[in-house]
C-alpha cells in the first residue's frame, strides 16, 4: 500500500489536471461552452473532496482493499471527466 501522502498527492495532482484543461478550454474557445466547462470544474473538485473524506476515514481493517477501490474510483472518475472535457471541443 502506498502512503496517505502519496495517494493524496495524486488526488490533487489528476484533479488540478481536469481544472487546468477546463480553464485552457474557456481561455481558447471564447464564450462556447462555458457554463459546461464550469460545470465540470464544479464536478472535479467535488470528487477531490469526495475522494478526500474517503482517505482520511478508512477503515482499520482491510485498508488495503479500501485504498485500491479509492484508486479505481479516481482513474475512471477522472477519465469520464476528461471525455466530458473532449467532446465540449468537438
Amino acid at each position: 500500500m502506498a502512503n496517505l501522502r502519496t495517494i493524496k498527492k495524486d488526488v490533487i495532482y489528476l484533479i488540478n489536471e481536469v481544472i487546468s484543461d477546463c480553464w485552457v478550454f474557456m481561455y481558447l474557445n471564447g464564450e462556447k461552452n462555458h457554463e459546461e466547462a464550469k460545470n465540470i470544474i464544479t464536478d472535479a473538485i467535488a470528487l477531490g473532496d469526495n475522494l478526500f473524506d474517503q482517505i482520511n476515514h478508512y477503515p482499520k481493517e482491510g485498508t488495503k482493499e479500501h485504498f485500491k477501490q479509492i484508486n479505481v474510483k479516481l482513474l475512471s472518475e477522472v477519465d469520464a471527466l476528461f471525455k466530458r472535457i473532449s467532446a465540449l471541443a468537438k
